[in-house]
């Protein structure tokens, strides 16, 4: 199941999103939450109290308290006061949640960008990872864990280079 994403439905709120939108996230500081999909919702009440709806790539994710740091800095310092940050953990984060625009920033980068797309909890699984770096698919698989729990690590067999893969999930 996927989550839609909950629009602004006010000024007020498109003005909250797009503060809150400019989060980097901490362990790809070349990806907004936004890119990734993590941010979810934002509100804002009668009394002028906003609330960021977040979710996280992975519920252990260590990310989240300094993501939620940053989105109510980010809020106070455009003269937001009452700001709270909601981690949703239902449903579950997917990679198709990632903007086509946060893929290209990982490839950039030199990360691999998820390949295929999550289904009702089974996950397409595709035949190679192309290499950030050369673009060949002659790559392979060193750990399925790389800098993060998010990330495998693989290694191109042509230019011998490392590299993080974004997994779908």
């Amino acid at each position: 199941m996927v989550a839609t994403l909950q629009s602004p439905r006010t000024a007020r709120e498109a003005t909250l999103w797009e503060i809150a939108a400019t989060v980097a996230d901490p362990e790809i500081p070349v990806l907004t939450i936004e890119d990734l999909g993590v941010l979810r919702a934002v509100s804002i009440d009668d009394d002028g109290a906003a609330t960021v709806t977040i979710t996280p790539t992975y519920s252990g994710c260590p990310a989240m308290d300094a993501i939620r740091d940053d989105i109510i800095t980010a809020l106070v310092s455009k003269g937001h006061t009452d700001v709270s940050v909601k981690l949703v953990l239902s449903p579950a984060w997917t990679t198709d949640w990632m903007s086509p625009s946060g893929k290209a920033k990982l490839e950039e980068y030199g990360i691999a960008p998820p390949t295929g797309k999550a289904d009702a909890g089974k996950v397409s699984v595709g035949l190679s990872v192309k290499c950030p770096q050369c673009s060949s698919l002659n790559t392979r698989e060193l750990t399925r864990f790389g800098s993060t729990s998010c990330k495998a690590l693989y290694v191109c067999q042509d230019c011998r280079e490392p590299f993080d893969y974004f997994k779908v999930h």
